[in-house]
């Protein structure tokens, strides 16, 4: 069994993260920003300061989304050069450059956004804290190894019966214990 369909999944909604934050701002995603994302979530800075943002900047490069988005480059733009066999070096080379471009500007507004989250969230000692412990060797090594977790964690769900599917499985139980919400 392969988990192929569920790392596409993984990958398509990333880089729609990725590619998203590097729409224009306008003045209602601005507004949007500074509303509370979820229930429960606080924003205790809704103006960061040029500080706390270059703190939550440092912060979101130590992250997930940081260290998932060049081996997504990678895999993308391997599936398009496959997708254009015909290609020259040449132009296979300057498809390349095309994707390695537009990848570093979807990463540099994705991680602006997330540095902002970040400064509306945290303080500026949590901030520093958080960015300090990243740059150890501990820290570097984690965020290193990350991107092949994730993957080997996936291929480990796929062996043990496959995703997991929270809302059908939750539905299901439901359905089992209380006969209702059951599809037909």
């Amino acid at each position: 069994m392969t988990c192929e369909p569920a790392r596409k999944a993984i990958a398509t909604s990333l880089f729609a993260v990725l590619f998203a934050a590097a729409a224009p701002a306008t003045p209602a995603t601005a507004q949007a920003e500074a509303a509370p994302a979820l229930p429960g979530d606080t924003i205790t800075n809704p103006s960061p300061t040029a500080e706390d943002l270059a703190l939550g900047r440092a912060l979101a490069e130590t992250g997930t989304l940081a260290a998932l988005a060049p081996l997504l480059t990678e895999q993308e733009t391997a599936q398009m050069l496959a997708a254009l066999p015909d290609l020259t070096p040449a132009e296979q080379a300057r498809l390349r450059a095309i994707a390695a471009a537009t990848a570093a500007a979807g990463r540099d507004r994705l991680l602006d956004a997330l540095g902002r989250q970040y400064a509306m969230r945290l303080n500026a000692e949590d901030m520093s804290a958080l960015a300090s412990f990243a740059r150890t060797s501990a820290a570097q090594r984690m965020q290193a190894a990350l991107p092949y977790t994730i993957a080997g964690t996936m291929q480990a769900m796929e062996q043990e019966g496959g995703a997991i599917d929270f809302k059908s499985e939750t539905l299901a139980a439901f359905c089992a214990e209380t006969g209702q919400g059951c599809e037909d």
